[in-house]
């Protein structure tokens, strides 16, 4: 038994653990990287979204660009604001100015002294890598031709040879500078773009164009610097927006939603969030964003090569826990076991010793306890088992009084209709209906006073309390029932204060009138009813007295009982039976205490109300 259940443990502990070790190797080696991507987005997604906000705020373009900038040392990641032709907002400034030009489109050549306004910040110097695009500063005067393609009136330029040399009227055949060689000429050119046009020779929406001009003004901006400080100096991002400049010339992206891209360069994973918005007056605009995954890359490639001593010594340690843990446990478990045949054979004796105070102590504690929670349940039960038979009884009990209630207005009904019927005694006759009206009035409220105290019997109903006054009440009871009072010639004291109450002010009505009619139909002719309040800390006694006989006291508390009759010698012919069983359940919903008990002249009936806060 003992190697059994060591055996199952151990077997079952180890496995347990070594699929734990294999699930965390596979989540980091193969699940971690796709979940930190999608949340590294989703942050990115958010920071984004701030971003928008801020960015809006701002009116400034120095304010704008050390937005940027904050957003790349806060989240990693590069961002940049185009305008609706994919340019970064900004570097449109970058631009140089033709003037008397000739125009190459379709292969016709056209001659115009209007000048034309070109952007150059895409543009990149072939032959010199480091110099920069304020060397246009430099070239003002000078001829230059330029390749570019247009698009609603919009051209983008791919190509751009400058020469010293060239004179644009002395030129015969301009559009081929380089033609000549390399000599004092300076080119530069949108690798991609240039890339793009020649994919996209077939495009009905763009038109090829040559400019041959001489520049007119070079316009750059003097202070450049926050521009290059940006994360704008990096060349893939730089290109990407170069990418996505040519989408947006060629139709191939849906701006009308966010777009999230993917791409791979040099071994390393890059994200790209596209969003449109407008600016403040209204033109659009689109957040470009680039993350890259680098850093996850790099960190998973070390874990790969970690990973083999990480498992070989967990492997160990697994295996030597699993043996102590199974060894540990099973002794306590096999006394456990015994103790717990000996409580399924309803032998309560047997304890279980508790010699630790961790799981298996609890459990130790907790067996004992079950044991002796088992053995006052069934004891417990035992005494329920009594109590429904008693119920029983009281059901029994219940029906024969409802039997022998009912039978005697149908006995005396069943009487007066032979008398009719037999046509005796034909000058009572309006008597005798009278009797028969009376006796159905008298089943049908003990009818109904059943319904109700079945109602209240049944554990479901429930109070709705509101606030009263309650000598308002017992007044009005009072002057229903006054003409009952009269017809004994009683005296009724009443002492009311004018207590507001909480409680059903239906249901304590009923109760009031109950205890009310009680009081009169036993108090003897020319006696005293005294109705008073009394206020008692949160509550307020409402108490009913009356002269008359004393109850038995062995007799107090069966008059709550239903049909209970103490003497049935003066049985009422008006009550059903049923009154003081109704209040009782009424209270007993209120959950306040009543009762009654025998005065030096008679009865007190009593109950409590709980007054408003």
């Amino acid at each position: 038994m003992i190697n059994r259940i060591v055996v199952k443990l151990f077997l079952l502990t180890s496995g347990l653990c070594l699929l734990i070790l294999a699930s965390i190797f596979v989540g980091q080696t193969i699940l971690f990287k796709d979940y930190y991507a999608n949340n590294k987005m989703k942050q990115l997604s958010e920071a984004v979204d701030m971003f928008k906000l801020d960015y809006q705020k701002l009116e400034d373009d120095r304010d704008r660009q050390e937005l940027e900038q904050q957003f790349y040392q806060e989240n990693n990641a590069w961002i940049a604001v185009l305008d609706e032709q994919g340019y970064i907002k900004g570097t449109k400034d970058f631009s140089v100015k033709l003037y008397n030009r000739f125009v190459s489109e379709n292969s016709k050549i056209n001659f115009t002294e209007e000048s034309i306004s070109i952007p150059i910040y895409y543009l990149e110097n072939m032959y010199d890598d480091n110099e920069q695009i304020a060397i246009f500063k430099e070239k003002e005067k000078q001829v230059i031709e330029i390749h570019g393609l247009e698009k609603d009136g919009v051209i983008y330029p791919y190509e751009l040879i400058s020469s010293t040399e060239e004179s644009l009227y002395e030129a015969k055949t301009p559009f081929y500078m380089l033609d000549g060689g390399l000599d004092n000429v300076d080119y530069w050119k949108n690798n991609l773009l240039a890339s793009a046009v020649n994919k996209n020779v077939e495009n009905k929406d763009t038109v090829k164009q040559i400019l041959y001009g001489r520049i007119d003004e070079v316009h750059i901006p003097d202070d450049n610097s926050l521009l290059y400080a940006t994360p704008l100096s990096n060349r893939q991002f730089l290109d990407r927006i170069k990418g996505f400049q040519i989408d947006l010339i060629f139709g191939n992206v849906d701006t009308t939603v966010p777009q999230e891209l993917t791409y791979e360069e040099n071994g390393i994973n890059y994200r790209v969030l596209i969003d449109q918005g407008k600016d403040s007056n209204g033109e659009t605009i689109y957040y470009f964003t680039m993350a890259s995954l680098q850093p996850i890359d790099e960190a998973i490639e070390m874990m790969e090569d970690y990973y083999i001593y990480i498992i070989i010594g967990v492997i160990l340690l697994i295996l030597l826990a699993a043996f102590y843990f199974s060894k540990k446990i099973a002794s306590p478990l096999l006394k456990i076991n015994r103790t717990a045949k000996r409580i399924a054979n309803l032998d309560f004796a047997e304890r279980v010793p508790v010699k630790s105070k961790d799981e298996i102590g609890e459990l130790s504690k907790n067996i004992n306890f079950l044991s002796d929670t088992l053995h006052s349940y069934i004891q417990a039960l035992q005494q329920d088992i009594e109590k429904e038979r008693q119920l029983e009884l009281t059901r029994k009990n219940f029906i024969a009084g409802v039997s022998h209630e009912l039978k005697t207005p149908l006995s005396i009904i069943k009487s007066c209709i032979a008398i009719i019927e037999d046509e005796v005694a034909k000058e009572k006759k309006e008597y005798y209906f009278s009797a028969m009206n009376h006796e159905v009035d008298r089943m049908d409220r003990l009818i109904v006073d059943m319904l109700e105290l079945a109602k209240f019997e049944s554990g479901t109903y429930k109070m709705k309390m509101e606030v009263f006054f309650i000598d308002e009440l017992i007044n009005n009871v009072y002057q229903h029932l006054q003409i009952n009072a009269q017809n004994k010639e009683l005296t009724v004291d009443v002492q009311l204060q004018p207590i507001e109450v909480v409680a059903n002010e239906h249901w304590i009505e009923q109760v009031v009138t109950n205890f009310l009619v009680n009081a009169i139909r036993h108090t003897p002719e020319s006696g005293q009813i005294t109705i008073s309040t009394v206020e008692e800390n949160a509550t307020v006694k409402v108490m009913i007295e009356n002269e008359g006989k004393p109850i038995d006291p062995n007799q107090l508390e069966k008059i709550w009982d239903r049909f209970y009759q103490g003497n049935k010698e003066q049985r009422s012919k008006e009550g059903t039976g049923l009154g003081l069983a109704i209040s009782k359940n009424i209270l007993k919903l209120h959950d306040v205490d009543y009762g009654v008990y025998n005065t030096e002249t008679g009865v007190c009936f009593y109950f409590y109300l709980n007054k408003t806060i």
